[in-house]
């Protein structure tokens, strides 16, 4: 009897524009020129993979799709090839809330974020790095993704949540589980968010006698738009969204950042010699390898830039795509580091536009200068291999590098 909850094997893509598929290592690969081809015939296309899902291929089809909660819901944010019921409201709230729960949930989670919060935290981030290269300077090579990148946005996290950087490889499993596994291991999925459940209902059920300053007991003591104070799935909800969102994404941009510098020497020596053009790089940086995309669900039947979508299906946001449509940014597909017009979308656009983005720039920042202080000769090792996470968030997992001239 076939098991509901196995992996589902996907034929490889044979014909890009009716049949795409973002988990196809093909895609993981090198998504930029399959991009260009979905474009090229129009602004949507549909594929009848994972029961049904559209691909905006524009910036303004993918800017449509962000503004309009009416037709397009966020209950669902992956991609994945079953589509069970939804059994709780507060499954990541705010971003898999539609209006108008969503706009009190996220307006809670805004004053941990603020510029000013993320200059107290960046002394620690720093700290970290600094941490970090100290562990494999001396070795004249090393698997950036796995020794650096990951661990920055890992450890800072649950610093702000004051729970043990410690845990660090618990939470990068969880990660990997759910947004890479889950696509098509239903039973991964679970497994992970029943771990994570657990493990934030510990440390809930801790501060309720011994309240702690940090992101947890925030949480526990704000209070709805009613005044009531947040019920405990709200809170857990709020936390695996945090850990979740807060990690992948930037660990996948500071890895993305690094593989660009090192495969690009002309960029990493300027970048070397002005230091005050990192937070511009980054920008373009975060434009040219945006790591996020979301998803949709159609739940009402409209049109997108003059293609028809209809109720049932997922929406592919690709954020990645919309950074790369030539007709927004000239010269979509080079990295210029110094362009100075980006209205880059890789936070997101829309009202689900990332809580996060003051924390992931900074840490972008800081992991940039550090590394280039520090390590400011670096290139891919020939002898190793690059490989790529595959689906929703798309950013180096194996990074290896042999080490210059370190100091």
């Amino acid at each position: 009897m076939s098991d509901v909850n196995q992996p589902v094997a996907h034929p490889p893509v044979t014909d890009w524009v009716h049949d795409f598929d973002h988990t196809d290592p093909q895609w993981t690969e090198d998504p930029f020129p399959i991009w260009d081809e979905l474009r090229a015939v129009g602004p949507v296309v549909h594929t009848k993979r994972f029961l049904g899902c559209y691909l905006p291929t524009t910036y303004e089809a993918v800017r449509e799709i962000a503004n309009d909660t009416e037709h397009f819901s966020s209950r669902r944010i992956i991609v994945r090839d079953v589509r069970p019921e939804i059994t709780s409201r507060n499954a990541a709230p705010p971003i898999t809330s539609d209006p108008p729960e969503h706009k009190p949930a996220k307006q809670l989670l805004l004053p941990p974020f603020t510029p000013d919060a993320m200059m107290k935290l960046e002394p620690r981030v720093r700290a970290i790095c600094n941490e970090l290269i100290d562990g494999f300077i001396a070795d004249g090579k090393v698997d950036a993704a796995a020794r650096y990148s990951n661990y920055i946005p890992v450890r800072a996290i649950a610093h702000m949540l004051g729970i043990p950087e410690s845990d660090s490889d618990l939470f990068i499993n969880w990660i990997h589980m759910i947004l890479e596994l889950g696509i098509k291991d239903e039973s991964k999925l679970l497994q992970a968010v029943q771990e994570m459940t657990a493990y934030f209902g510990d440390h809930i059920e801790a501060r309720k006698n011994n309240p702690t300053d940090d992101l947890i007991s925030y949480l526990m003591n704000a209070r709805d738009k009613n005044g009531n104070p947040l019920e405990d799935t709200h809170v857990l909800g709020s936390l695996r969204l945090l850990l979740i969102a807060g990690i992948d994404t930037t660990w996948s941009a500071i890895g993305s950042s690094l593989w660009h510098l090192a495969k690009t020497p002309a960029d990493r020596e300027r970048l070397i010699a002005e230091p005050g053009l990192i937070p511009t790089a980054v920008e373009e940086l975060l434009r040219a390898y945006s790591p996020v995309t979301m998803a949709r669900e159609v739940v009402k039947e409209t049109t997108i830039s003059g293609c028809p979508v209809k109720a049932g299906n997922m929406v592919l946001l690709s954020f990645p795509a919309a950074n790369r449509d030539p007709k927004m940014f000239p010269d979509a597909d080079k990295v210029v580091i110094d362009r100075r017009e980006n209205r880059h979308a890789a936070f997101g656009l829309g009202i689900h536009r990332c809580v996060g983005s003051n924390l992931a720039r900074m840490e972008m920042q800081v992991a940039l200068e550090e590394w280039l202080k520090r390590i400011p000769d670096f290139r891919l090792d020939p002898a190793g291999t690059v490989t790529w996470s595959q689906g929703t968030v798309r950013g180096p997992r194996q990074l290896p590098f042999l080490l210059g001239k370190a100091m």
